[in-house]
């Protein structure tokens, strides 16, 4: 199906009140130390909600997505930023990014939705893409943890009127199949370094998403890899959005 792109993504950042502070207190803080760099890769940007502000912490930035109507938006909003380019690909390839040219990958809110397959299909081209050293940050799906749950055992008559009543928390289309230990291990599989993993709950209590950190490392000895459970990250939006009413 088809989405409908009228708020440009932005009905994504309403529990930290607007993308302008899920931004500067969600997600900057956790990248900080990639930033500033050289070239930037985001995959699938949408209508460029996080391209935004990245585009202000490098030389250049590659935004690649899938979908023709998100690029073509990027493609307008960008107009302005010479060192935005801005590709359409098939939704995992990266060929049009040269070898080993990328400091630092991003990507939030897409990654959670993919099959195996493709997410290892982007890591695997991560390998090349990097250079020795660059980093990369990836919010990705940790649902497969649950999903042989006895919540998830309930048949949808049971769970959809305790979902509405917010007894019971819901998946938001979270790819079953994923995990953070599996991200984890596909990583180690194409020459890429976990450094840490932080669990976090989205829009319920269960963590069923991972904001992985990683970096490409030809070294044979790797550090342990941070794991990180927070299950108060929606508290944490919670009073970003606080704080950015008392400020207005």
């Amino acid at each position: 199906m088809k989405y409908d792109w009228q708020e440009a993504g932005e009905e994504w950042s309403v529990p930290w009140g607007s993308s302008a502070a899920q931004w500067a207190g969600t997600i900057l803080p956790r990248i900080s130390d990639c930033l500033p760099t050289g070239t930037i890769l985001e995959i699938a940007p949408g209508f460029g909600r996080w391209t935004h502000y990245l585009k202000d912490y490098c030389d250049e930035l590659w935004a690649v997505d899938k979908s023709s109507e998100c690029i073509e938006a990027c493609i307008q909003r960008f107009a302005a930023a010479p060192h935005v380019h801005c590709f359409l690909n098939d939704g995992r390839s990266l060929s049009m990014v040269p070898d080993n040219s990328i400091d630092f990958v991003f990507s939030f809110d897409s990654f959670v939705h993919p099959n195996r397959d493709i997410v290892e299909a982007y890591l695997q081209e991560l390998r090349r893409k990097l250079k020795v050293g660059g980093k990369g940050f990836i919010h990705h799906s940790n649902f497969g943890e649950y999903v042989n749950s006895p919540r998830e055992r309930l048949p949808d008559f049971v769970t959809k009127p305790l979902i509405k009543a917010k007894v019971l928390d819901w998946a938001h289309h979270r790819n079953p199949g994923m995990t953070a230990a599996l991200f984890r291990a596909l990583c180690a599989e194409h020459g890429l370094h976990c450094i840490s993993q932080e669990l976090v709950n989205w829009r319920g209590r269960r963590l069923i998403d991972c904001l992985s950190l990683f970096e490409r490392s030809d070294s044979a000895q790797q550090t342990r890899t941070k794991i990180i459970r927070n299950p108060g990250f929606m508290r944490e939006a919670a009073r970003i959005r606080r704080a950015g009413r008392k400020r207005s």
